[in-house]
């Protein structure tokens, strides 16, 4: 079960580019932006999915919250320069979001907070291992910007929470929106842990009862996701910290938040590195195994061995053809042969039995 890397980009294609040039680095290719616009307050929610930004209403001196959810980041530069328009967005960062190869990070600007995380699915259904997909989030004092590559993700519930105003996403600022959207991302690894754990239990477990030389691949492709999956939470606990350690004003009423979806992260990468320490160990385990196994062969193989070692030495003087010797006019000679080297064969068993050699 191998991990599929979504994150091959095309990073060639932006060498020698100035800074600010808005070249769409992933796979997705032919999925066009998809854009849908939440907007709510405590009293009032509405939510439309637009052709533009040039049909987005936004006043950023209200008290309305408004969702940007874009997917699909192919030729978007129209709309990312639209966005940059309407919430000052830098070129840079805009420009980040569409490099999709970019480690987990947090920047603060003047009138908006911009985060890179790696959100990550288990598709076992469909044959392969941990997905991971770039998102980004920008928001500033009454507005949230998402930016995924392919649909898909695990935001349904924050959508459900907003239409149906249960909890207090409808109360509470863009912050807490952003909140909700980075610890849905986070507590999604635990889902994708559980899933890894079973596998390394699995392994664990074939490895003792039926060591086999196909199980060291499986064992290769664990220790792989495990590395991407610390690729992927280890910078997101600095991101984090970064966070609740902010003393913007755009970040100091949700701090607490964040700093709850710290100590979350922090559990997950201890969950990660006892993993890989027992997926390390499993190899180890496997070797032991199959070295006891084959010790095991070796053992019988050589009882066999020694039990025909007097049976070949009887056999071999009788069978030295010499013209005199006696035994060979014996009427009983031959059967009494047999019966000798049957009781040899027979003590000896008895013997091993009793050392407990097999």
């Amino acid at each position: 079960m191998l991990l599929r890397k979504k994150r091959k980009g095309k990073l060639t294609q932006k060498i020698g580019t100035p800074p600010g040039t808005l070249i769409y680095t992933g796979d997705n290719k032919d999925l066009k932006p998809r854009i849908r616009v939440f907007e709510f307050d405590e009293e009032s929610y509405k939510e439309k999915e637009l052709s533009s930004l040039d049909d987005w209403d936004f006043s950023p001196d209200n008290d309305t919250v408004y969702w940007v959810d874009i997917v699909g980041l192919s030729d978007s530069e129209e709309l990312f320069r639209k966005l940059r328009d309407l919430c000052g967005i830098h070129l840079l960062v805009l420009e980040d979001v569409l490099n999709v190869n970019h480690r987990p990070k947090a920047e603060y600007f003047d009138d908006y907070i911009f985060v890179i995380l790696k959100m990550l699915t288990y598709a076992d259904d469909n044959g392969v291992g941990v997905e991971s997909e770039q998102v980004s989030l920008i928001w500033g004092s009454n507005y949230v910007v998402t930016f995924q590559e392919r649909e898909g993700d695990v935001f349904e519930g924050i959508r459900d929470r907003i239409r149906n105003n249960k909890g207090i996403v409808r109360k509470e600022k863009a912050c807490y929106l952003a909140y909700l959207l980075i610890d849905s991302v986070v507590d999604n690894y635990f889902a994708v842990l559980e899933k890894l754990g079973e596998r390394v239990e699995e392994f664990e477990e074939l490895v003792i009862t039926d060591p086999s030389y196909e199980i060291v691949g499986n064992i290769h492709n664990l220790k792989r996701e495990l590395i991407e999956l610390r690729k992927s939470i280890w910078p997101l606990r600095e991101v984090l910290g970064v966070l609740y350690k902010g003393d913007s004003d755009m970040i100091k009423p949700c701090a607490v938040y964040f700093r709850d979806v710290y100590d979350h992260t922090v559990e997950i990468i201890d969950i990660v590195e006892t993993y890989r320490e027992m997926a390390s160990g499993l190899l180890d385990v496997f070797l032991s195994s199959l070295s006891n196994k084959m010790n095991e062969v070796m053992k019988v193989l050589t009882m066999i061995a020694t039990i025909f070692i007097p049976l070949t030495f009887i056999a071999g003087i009788y069978g030295m053809n010499f013209k005199y010797m006696p035994e060979l006019d014996w009427k009983w000679g031959y059967p009494l042969v047999l019966i000798v080297m049957v009781f040899i064969s027979i003590c000896m068993v008895l013997y091993f039995k009793r050392k407990r050699w097999f």
